[in-house]
């Protein structure tokens, strides 16, 4: 900055002030004003003397002013403060040295000395060089000069050092950090220079970026250096990654990372560098281990784990926190290229086996970042197809098919739930304020993968086709149990989400009117033999399976109309007999009277002969009913009838609960104590199937009442039965009319020819349905359409569609077409 004293300081060969006489000479009226020694004065114009007179009167004004300021003489002008004295040629000279001396020192590798002065006398003597002395261009050359010597010394320094591979990186990063620390502190000596000097020159950079600069071209960017920075990462990356621990020298890696950082080098140096290892270390260790044969799929997908997670804490310490997750998935990518089929194949499979749902999360995770997530699921959808196929057509274990499909679902559901998730991104929210306590970040938001979802549908689906009607069978068969069992001291929810994922099941079965056959004989069962745990339940069930599953349930809501009028009309008619005083043994009776078309059961040809006295109990009740309902017709079922009685045995009373058909041949043992099988036969009238099944239960079952000669399992037509009057039974109620609540096989098979007949006469329906709306279709279409009409209720076979196709037109309801004869007309 120059001083007021050099602005006032005028050249010797000037006179200045001097040559203006002491008094000076008058002044013509018309003087040259260029040649005045002072400035002409301006004589403000009033808005007053707008006229012509105002304005002679504002000139003669203005001359005598003007005449006034000649007379008062020159102009002297005084310079106020501290007499200022110019700096000697000495004292700039040595300020310059100065500076120039502790650039040397700063910038001289191995240089340990004091500085020739303090921080304020070095930064002083640089604004004194700079401002006063106008040396900053010296000083700015002498910078580079010192920069371009510097740097020269520590690429040698560095490249001469005996030192290889990761030790080597000691060196280069204490020549960092020495470098960095004493430009830090020549940026600062010399701040005067970067802003009086380097600010005005705007093509030139700052002492600090020219250092950098300098600096990271000739050392960092040195092919030799790059070289041996390249080799010391590299070297220790494959010892750590070896040896598998950190390496003794891991903490000078985030030095240096740091370094390179600062100079703008460390994507292409670092970054790059531990990419490409990453994947040429790890791409030869999955072609070893895979190679090798002694390694399983399931122990090479722990292995890419535990690497996986090597790699992510090793880059967490080590690297930028950008670096971290494309580190990891390289090293993942590079391990899982090549192995994803034998993997998904093998170790899913293992995986699932043990339903180790952790191991498959962590395998669905890495599957996603390599884009495997196609292959896993494929696998996956295959595995669930081959282990339902395989529990459906395991005829073994067939009364535990349900049991066995219910757990597996309920794995599956459990995977989709926590395992195959997909996190979404993060919803934008506005700003909150801020609080004193932090509260704990939430799980990032998650849903299931949807394509893993539909896979497992699909495998069910399919694993379901494996065997037609059965697992609608089983399904209904186990709901049937689980209904009868209740609740056994679960919770309502508890027992509802049971019974809902037995329903979930049945989404599955296309032949839903297999399941609602057997259903419907099931729940008349329960409802009939008073076996049902909760009507609020089975009420509930059916209104679901309407609701979402088949409407056809709503056929069932009968059921319970009819027990309900059944209860009323039985206390009318015990009222009546009351009355009469006829009340007798018909106190103890119980008729059900159930409309046909709600039960799922048909009228018997041949029923059993009861005691004469349970029949006049059962006139009695006809007549009755017979008032109150003219025209209606009672048709007697004995089968699902049940009866309570007493029994005395050596052991003592007991109260036996049976069905009816057992009671009747018991009370037949009140009149002899043996009875062959051949009387048992012609006193009961029941046919043989139902006969044997009867006396099986009652004599070799696990409550026996009954004796057989010869003993044994089955009974045969010579068999002999006696009353056994030593049984014993630790409770006084027994129960031996179990036999009434399975379904056995007989009726199985029937229920299941029914099933074919209704297919049938489905098939027949649908067909001249369509066909009447048509009048003529080829046969791939009357096909397709036949199928679309009943997929409610079944998936007929193609071969059960032709034949009934050809029933229908060998009976004239179509014909084919003379000329094409894959087409058929309707025939009216």
């Amino acid at each position: 900055m120059t001083d007021v004293y050099t602005l006032l300081t005028l050249p010797e060969t000037s006179k200045a002030f001097s040559a203006l006489p002491a008094q000076p000479a008058a002044v013509a009226s018309t003087r040259d004003s260029s040649r005045s020694a002072s400035p002409p004065r301006k004589i403000p114009r009033l808005d007053s003397a707008s006229d012509a007179s105002n304005a002679s009167v504002s000139s003669s004004r203005a001359a005598a002013v003007e005449a006034g300021a000649d007379r008062r003489g020159p102009i002297v002008l005084r310079v106020v403060g501290h007499t200022v004295k110019p700096l000697a040629e000495s004292a700039s000279e040595a300020d310059y040295a100065l500076v120039r001396r502790t650039i040397r020192m700063l910038l001289t590798p191995g240089e340990n000395g004091v500085l020739p002065a303090t921080y304020d006398r070095i930064s002083r003597a640089c604004n004194a060089a700079v401002s006063e002395t106008g040396k900053g261009e010296g000083l700015y050359d002498a910078v580079k000069m010192e920069l371009e010597r510097c740097v020269g010394v520590v690429e040698r320094g560095l490249v001469s050092d005996a030192r290889k591979g990761a030790e080597w990186l000691v060196p280069f990063t204490e020549a960092c950090a020495w470098f960095e620390k004493e430009v830090g502190l020549l940026q600062s000596l010399l701040a005067y220079l970067d802003t009086l000097y380097v600010a005005e020159q705007t093509q030139l950079p700052s002492t600090k970026q020219l250092a950098y600069t300098m600096f990271s071209e000739t050392v960092i960017q040195s092919p030799r250096v790059m070289q041996a920075i390249t080799s010391g990462i590299v070297d220790w990356l494959e010892w750590e990654r070896t040896n598998r621990s950190p390496h003794t020298l891991r903490a000078c890696l985030p030095r240096l990372v740091q370094h390179l950082r600062v100079h703008g080098l460390y994507k292409d140096v670092v970054e790059s560098t531990y990419l490409i290892c990453t994947h040429d270390f790890y791409t030869k260790e999955s072609d070893a281990l895979a190679s090798g044969g002694t390694t399983n799929a399931k122990d090479f997908l722990l292995h890419v784990q535990a690497r996986s997670k090597e790699e992510l804490d090793r880059a967490s310490e080590v690297l930028l926190y950008e670096s971290v997750t494309p580190v990891q998935d390289t090293a993942d990518s590079a391990l899982l290229a090549g192995r994803l089929d034998w993997l998904a194949k093998d170790a899913l499979e293992t995986l699932i086996t043990a339903r180790n749902d952790a191991q498959l999360k962590k395998m669905y995770k890495l599957f996603a970042k390599v884009d495997g997530l196609k292959v896993l699921i494929a696998a996956f959808k295959l595995h669930i197809l081959t282990a339902v196929k395989a529990i459906v057509t395991d005829k073994e274990q067939e009364e535990e098919m349900v049991t066995r499909l219910l757990e597996l679902k309920a794995f599956c559901d459990k995977l989709l739930a926590e395992a195959f998730i997909d996190e979404l991104p993060p919803l934008a929210s506005a700003t909150q304020p801020s609080t004193s306590t932090k509260p704990a970040p939430a799980p990032p938001p998650a849903r299931p993968n949807k394509d893993v979802t539909y896979a497992l549908e699909d495998a069910f689906r399919a694993g379901f086709k494996a065997r037609r009607n059965k697992p609608a069978e089983m399904l209904a068969k186990h709901l049937d149990r689980a209904m009868r069992r209740g609740q056994k001291g679960k919770r309502d929810e508890d027992y509802a989400a049971e019974l809902d994922a037995v329903l979930a099941l049945y989404r599955f079965t296309e032949d839903k009117d297999v399941f609602r056959a057997f259903y419907q004989r099931a729940l008349a069962r329960r409802l009939l033999l008073g076996r049902s745990a909760s009507d609020d339940f089975e009420r509930a069930v059916l209104k679901k399976l309407r609701d979402q599953y088949d409407s056809e349930f709503g056929t069932s809501d009968g059921m319970f109309t009819d027990l309900a009028l059944s209860r009323d009309l039985m206390n009318d008619f015990l009222e009546q007999q009351r009355k009469k005083g006829e009340l007798g043994t018909t106190q103890k009776l119980n008729v059900m009277v159930l409309q046909r078309s709600n039960w799922p059961f048909s009228a018997r040809k041949k029923d059993i002969d009861l005691p004469l006295w349970m029949q006049d109990d059962l006139i009695a009740y006809t007549e009755f009913y017979k008032k109150h309902h003219q025209g209606h017709k009672l048709d007697w079922d004995h089968a699902l009838g049940t009866a309570t009685m007493r029994a005395r045995f050596k052991a003592g009373e007991k109260e036996l609960s049976v069905s009816l058909y057992q009671a009747a041949m018991l009370l037949l043992f009140n009149e002899e104590p043996t009875i062959t099988y051949a009387d048992l036969k012609e006193q009961t009238g029941l046919e043989d199937g139902e006969l044997k099944r009867t006396l099986q239960s009652l004599a070799c079952g696990k409550k026996r009442v009954l004796r057989k000669q010869p003993a044994g399992k089955d009974v045969n037509a010579t068999d002999v039965f006696h009353f056994n009057a030593d049984f014993t039974d630790a409770r006084f109620q027994v129960h031996i009319n179990s036999i009434q609540v399975k379904e056995t096989a007989e009726e199985t098979k029937r229920t299941q020819s029914s099933i074919e007949t209704d297919r049938k006469h489905a098939l027949d329906a649908a067909i001249v349905r369509v066909m009447k709306g048509k009048k003529e279709l080829a046969y791939e279409q009357l096909k397709t359409a036949t199928i679309e009409a009943v997929r409610k209720h079944f998936v007929p076979e193609v071969s059960m569609i032709k034949a009934r196709i050809q029933s229908l037109v060998e009976n004239e309801y179509l014909r084919r077409d003379e000329e094409d004869m894959n087409k058929y007309i309707y025939v009216a």
